[in-house]
C-alpha cells in the first residue's frame, strides 16, 4: 500500500498525467488559425503518420519511460525517510534544477545530432520523430522506442543522478521538462507564453529543425541553445505572418 502513495509511483505517473493535460489544453486552442505556425491543412497533408498512430506510439513510449523511472528510483536507494529529510531549500532545488537542465540538454544535443549524422540511425530510428513535419502538442514524445529510451529517458536518468536531486524534487523537474517539450512542439505562437520570454529555445526554434531545410541545425532541446551556438549548428530565424492567418517560422539566412 505504501508503494502506491510513494514518491516512486508519483515520479512514474505525474509527468505522464501532466503530458496529457497540458497537451490537451493546446489541442483545445489549436483549431484557431490565429497563432498557428502551420495551418490545419498543412498538419493533415504534411505529416506522415496519423494522429491515432501517434497516440499509440506515445503511450507505448510512456510505458517504457515509467518503468525506467521506477528502476532509476530504486537504484538511487532513496527511501521515504531520506526523501523527507533531504535539503529542499529554494537555493538547493534551484541549483539541482539548473544542473539537471544542463545535463539533460547536453545529453540530448549530442545524441540527437548523432542520430542525424548517422544515416542508418536516422533512417531506421530518428526519422520516426520527423514524420511530424508540422508539429502539434501531443506528438512531442512520438519517437521510435529506441530513440525515446536513448535520447529522452536516459537523458532524464543522467540529469537525476548527476544533479543529486531527491525523488520528490525529480517529480517537479520531470513535469517541468515534460511541459517544456510539449511547448516546443505545440505549433502555436501564443503572445502570452512565458516560455517564449524565458527561453530562446522555443516553439519556433524547434519548428525550424522539423522543416526539411532546417533538419541539420537547431539540434538543441529542450531548454538552452548553447550547444548549437558553441558548435556552429545554430541558425537564426524570423517569424512572419502567414497568408490566410497565423505565423510561419523561416530560416533568416540561406544555409551553406
Amino acid at each position: 500500500m505504501d508503494f502506491f502513495g510513494s514518491d516512486e509511483i508519483l515520479v512514474m505517473f505525474v509527468p505522464i498525467l501532466v503530458y496529457w493535460i497540458y497537451s490537451g489544453i493546446y489541442e483545445v486552442l489549436s483549431p484557431s488559425e490565429k497563432y498557428r505556425l502551420h495551418s490545419r491543412r498543412d498538419e493533415d497533408i504534411k505529416n506522415l503518420v496519423s494522429k491515432r498512430d501517434v497516440l499509440k506510439g506515445v503511450l507505448f513510449q510512456q510505458a517504457i519511460q515509467a518503468t525506467i523511472s521506477l528502476v532509476a528510483c530504486k537504484m538511487s536507494g532513496q527511501d521515504a525517510e531520506a526523501a523527507a529529510s533531504s535539503d529542499t531549500s529554494l537555493l538547493t532545488v534551484a541549483r539541482q534544477f539548473f544542473v539537471a537542465m544542463v545535463v539533460f540538454d547536453t545529453w540530448q544535443y549530442f545524441v540527437h545530432r548523432y542520430m542525424h549524422l548517422n544515416r542508418f540511425l536516422y533512417r531506421n530510428i530518428h526519422s520516426w520523430h520527423h514524420r511530424i513535419v508540422a508539429p502539434y502538442a501531443f506528438a512531442a514524445q512520438y519517437n521510435h522506442p529506441i530513440d525515446g529510451i536513448v535520447t529522452e529517458t536516459l537523458a532524464g536518468a543522467m540529469a537525476f543522478f548527476i544533479s543529486g536531486m531527491s525523488t520528490r524534487t525529480s517529480i517537479l523537474f520531470f513535469s517541468f521538462a515534460t511541459i517544456k517539450g510539449i511547448d516546443d512542439h505545440c505549433g502555436l505562437m501564443l503572445p502570452w507564453n512565458p516560455f517564449h520570454m524565458l527561453f530562446r529555445n522555443n516553439t519556433a526554434y524547434h519548428d525550424i529543425h522539423h522543416q526539411l531545410a532546417g533538419s541539420k541545425c537547431n539540434f538543441a532541446q529542450p531548454f538552452f541553445v548553447m550547444w548549437d551556438k558553441i558548435l556552429g549548428t545554430y541558425v537564426p530565424y524570423t517569424i512572419e505572418r502567414r497568408v490566410g492567418g497565423g505565423f510561419e517560422a523561416r530560416i533568416a539566412k540561406p544555409l551553406a
